[in-house]
């Protein structure tokens, strides 16, 4: 039986590029090198019809250990909450109010970089707290 070890992980926005700069900015990713023959994407870009132009964005983790993410331009616009979200792990092993205020920083953080609170889930009996948020295009995430 096959086991998949890579994956990716892909959006539908209005604007890749946009949404894929907002996530290398939250995980420290980055945006994939240019196609062979071409300096930079966007040099690659030019040689597209005007139509395909900016239709998709990337990014990828460095070190090559998390899932690259695909952003491709979609004609509708986002109208109901996320069947599928990350979770962006930054309090890990952290509890009580130590977690809660690694969150809020993290959280204003991300709001500087075009994300929005959506609030914050206390911790009950069975989990510690998260934040649940937004990026720049709607997408709900959660920083946990």
């Amino acid at each position: 039986m096959p086991s998949i070890k890579h994956f990716q992980v892909t959006f539908d926005c209005a604007e890749p590029q946009r949404v894929a700069q907002f996530w290398c900015e939250v995980l420290g990713y980055v945006l994939p090198p240019a196609p062979e023959g071409f300096a930079t994407l966007a040099e690659y870009e030019l040689t597209l019809p005007p139509e395909e132009r900016g239709t998709w964005a990337a990014c990828v983790d460095p070190s090559g250990a998390g899932p690259r993410l695909y952003f491709q331009r979609v004609p509708e616009g986002k109208v109901v909450k996320n069947r599928v979200h990350l979770d962006v792990r930054t309090v890990t092993g952290l509890v009580g109010a130590e977690r809660v205020a690694v969150l809020e920083a993290e959280c204003e953080r991300l709001i500087a970089l075009g994300a929005s609170k959506v609030h914050l889930l206390p911790a009950d009996e069975e989990n510690e707290s998260c934040m649940v948020m937004q990026d720049v295009e709607g997408n709900e995430f959660c920083l946990d």
